[in-house]
């Protein structure tokens, strides 16, 4: 049996726990042996904001996946550097595990922006886009990715449509949170809180 790893890209800046749960909604249902947390080096949509540097958003994804044998962090685009695209990562991910069948986890405001992205086709073809439905939000359109996939793609993408609890957890509600002193506890693992601490990270807006 092929090995199934699901993909999970973002600038986790910080890693919470909606980025948690969604891995977990995927590993389950789609029956994954491996979840990658695969944080930017530079996302394309974030070229002109200054991020937390990769070294820490490293570290706290390490320490907020601890325990879990089935979630892994890994550093490719970090170590790649520049702009962060997303066929690219894929072809690399591809490379070194060409064996294994791979999923690329998004949530429906990702597809919807995915037709615009570098190669969609391409995209679609090395990984099968996962789409998270949170309750309570708008059905994923998935005939955006008509275009760039066969029937039979497509409806393999409609067959692996995920369910997951509504929780409205952000990266930028914790930071703004951090400037303006007030608490995460429960937005994100304890140890990650208190890394953010220690490290007095996000205290200037």
């Amino acid at each position: 049996m092929s090995k199934r790893i699901g993909i999970l890209g973002g600038s986790f800046d910080p890693v919470h726990y909606g980025h948690l749960l969604l891995a977990e909604s995927a590993r389950e249902q789609c029956r994954l042996d491996e979840v990658w947390f695969m944080p930017a080096a530079v996302p394309p949509h974030k070229q002109s904001k200054k991020m937390t540097s990769a070294k820490a958003r490293l570290e706290m994804l390490s320490l907020a996946i601890a325990g879990n044998d089935a979630f892994v962090v890994s550093s490719i685009e970090i170590d790649r550097g520049g702009v962060s695209y997303s066929v690219e990562t894929l072809g690399e991910v591809k490379s070194q595990q060409p064996d294994a069948e791979l999923f690329f986890l998004m949530g429906g405001e990702t597809l919807n922006d995915l037709p615009n992205w570098r190669e969609p086709g391409r995209v679609c073809e090395l990984a099968i886009p996962t789409v998270v439905h949170r309750a309570g939000s708008p059905e994923p359109n998935f005939d955006l990715l008509r275009e760039f996939v066969s029937n039979e793609r497509l409806d393999e993408i409609r067959e692996l449509e995920l369910e997951m609890p509504l929780i409205t957890i952000s990266g930028t509600d914790i930071r703004e949170r951090i400037v303006n002193s007030r608490s995460i506890r429960y937005l994100t693992p304890r140890a990650v809180e208190k890394y953010i601490q220690t490290n007095s990270l996000y205290r200037s807006a």
